[in-house]
């Protein structure tokens, strides 16, 4: 079994430092991981595309995920500036960045996740407050686990104290994201 998840965002909002930690958060719980990004030039604020896999065994295909079981917006502009639908699979969900119904042809569970980060992080940062909105959504990966691979991934990159605000912000979307799953 593999699954594919796309993830939406603009240039500089860690739509691939999201896949980066799901695909290490899997293999915390025996699973296998793998992160991409779309080949394209990316600029800051232009829409930027990431990529993840989990599987059951080890993943050899690469590159984009076409036909995803899940999306993942980072950022609520993109639910109209492109189709985050396309491609997904009949029975793919969308887990989105956005205070109200998108209104899409697939289930939504979607929350405010800007909101929660500029309370949280004082940034609007929300990929990683979106890691917990998936965990949630859609069981695939324990909040254990997405603990474990923010620290991870967020460790070679941030202060711990920075670190530990993202945990408490990923658990908070994580709880607001279960109200709607």
């Amino acid at each position: 079994m593999m699954i594919g998840i796309r993830i939406h965002g603009r240039g500089g909002q860690g739509a691939v430092t999201f896949g980066h930690i799901i695909s290490v958060a899997v293999t915390y719980e025996g699973k296998y991981g793998q992160s991409s990004q779309a080949l394209t030039i990316e600029r800051r604020g232009a829409p930027a595309t990431g990529f993840a896999r989990i599987g059951d065994r080890p993943i050899v295909e690469r590159g984009m995920v076409t036909f995803p079981d899940y999306v993942v917006v980072i950022d609520p502009g993109m639910i109209r500036a492109v189709d985050v639908e396309a491609g997904l699979s009949q029975n793919g969900m969308v887990v989105a960045n956005t205070p109200t119904d998108p209104k899409l042809k697939h289930p939504c569970v979607y929350i405010d996740a800007t909101s929660i980060a500029l309370d949280v992080l004082k940034r609007p940062i929300t990929n990683t407050v979106m890691l917990g909105a998936f965990a949630a959504a859609t069981n695939l990966v324990s909040m254990d686990s997405i603990d474990k691979g923010t620290r991870f991934i967020l460790g070679k990159k941030v202060p711990e104290e920075f670190i530990e605000l993202n945990v408490k912000a990923i658990h908070r979307a994580y709880e607001e994201a279960r109200k709607r799953a």
